[in-house]
Order: structure tokens, then C-alpha cells, then sequence
């Protein structure tokens, strides 16, 4: 992996985002969207109105849904770049993290099951990193594409819930759920889920790959 090339871009990005942006090919293009939109997200979601939340939420879809274009986009033109492979999985945790963190602030999510998540995300991002940098690379399991799609569905469902509970009593909807607590018990069951697969896959990663992490590390 070229970090040089990596840090280069970042500087660029500071100095001129307009001219690197541009001369991006498109899947780094949508994989820098996602990691700009997520502090937007995280802006409007915190903002307590109607149209703030509902802005948020459209936010949050646009982002997921530029990495499964970019994905798509990559395949079919085999455009693979060392910044997409290092920014891609990158953009994804920070807008994971970022939603989830927001939700612990309004109460939606546990702070003990959010912790575990991010700190396992950006410990195994960084052996990935550490272990691309020596040549050695490190791909996906199952169980860690499961543990993204848990992850978006339980950031989804409870934005879903959040744009309901916002905008329903406005134009008079009272649907008991809204107010139930049972609704924050099963969120709390969805993140507990989440927390476990997320862990699960962590360890995962550390058994079948203990010796390439030794010689890494060494």
C-alpha cells in the first residue's frame, strides 16, 4: 500500500479539495462523499426539529448508498486504487461510528455496547493497515460482511424510528410504539446483537490470522 501516495492526497485535500477532487476516478470520489457526509449527518441528526432529523436520515441513506455504488463501480471497471482500498473500509467505520455515537447522545443507544464496536472496528482497521504496509493482506470473512449489514440495519431502523417519533405527531399520527418502551428494549437487544457479532468477528480475525499479526507486529 502507498501511504505516501495516501498522505500526499490528504495535504492536497487541505491545500486544493476542488483540483484533487476532481481528478479523482469516481469510486474514490464517493468514498471521500461518504467520509465528508458522515460529520454532516452527525450535524443535523443532533439539531431537535422536524426537517433536521428528516435531512439527517436522507443524508445517512445517500452516504450507504455511495458505498455500494463505488463497490459496484470498482468491479465493473477493475478500478482498484491503494486509496480505495485503505479509505473505503475506512469511510464505512467512521460513518458507522459517527451514527452511533450520536445516537448515545440522545439516549437511543447503551454507551457500554457502542464502545466495544467502535474500539474493535478501528483495532482491526489498524492491524489490516499495519499488515497492508508489510504486504501481507488480511480479506474479509463472512462474518465480518454480516457484521456490517448488522450494523447498518440497527443504524437504519433506529434513524427510521427517531424520523417517526419526530414528524408522526405532527400530522397527527399517535401510534402507541412511538412512546413505548419496548421499542427502546428492542433497539437495545438490536445493538446488543450488533455489539456480539462485531466482537465475535474481531476475535475471528485475530485466531485465523494470529501468526501473519505475529510476524507483522515483530
Amino acid at each position: 500500500m502507498h501511504y505516501g501516495y495516501i498522505a500526499q492526497i490528504a495535504i492536497d485535500l487541505i491545500v486544493n479539495p476542488a483540483f484533487i477532487y476532481k481528478n479523482m476516478n469516481w469510486p474514490n470520489r464517493l468514498t471521500l462523499t461518504r467520509i465528508l457526509l458522515a460529520p454532516a449527518f452527525m450535524v443535523f441528526f443532533l439539531v431537535e426539529a422536524v426537517w433536521a432529523r428528516l435531512i439527517a436520515l436522507i443524508i445517512f441513506i445517500i452516504a450507504a448508498a455511495t458505498d455500494l455504488i463505488d463497490g459496484w463501480i470498482a468491479r465493473k471497471y477493475n478500478i482498484v486504487t491503494g486509496f480505495g482500498k485503505f479509505m473505503d473500509p475506512l469511510a464505512d467505520k467512521i460513518l458507522a461510528s459517527i451514527a452511533l455515537i450520536s445516537f448515545v447522545m440522545l439516549g437511543y443507544c447503551q454507551n457500554w455496547m457502542v464502545l466495544p464496536i467502535i474500539i474493535r472496528e478501528f483495532f482491526i482497521m489498524g492491524l489490516r493497515s499495519l499488515a497492508a504496509y508489510k504486504g501481507i493482506v488480511i480479506t474479509p470473512t463472512w462474518w465480518a460482511k454480516l457484521k456490517t449489514f448488522m450494523q447498518m440495519t440497527s443504524i437504519g431502523l433506529i434513524l427510521l424510528y427517531i424520523n417517526l417519533q419526530t414528524f408522526a405527531p405532527g400530522i397527527g399520527i399517535n401510534w402507541g410504539i412511538l412512546s413505548n418502551q419496548d421499542a427502546y428494549r428492542f433497539f437495545d437487544g438490536l445493538v446488543l446483537v450488533t455489539m456480539i457479532i462485531t466482537i465475535a468477528t474481531g476475535i475471528d480475525y485475530l485466531v485465523k490470522n494470529f501468526y501473519l499479526l505475529k510476524n507483522v507486529l515483530r
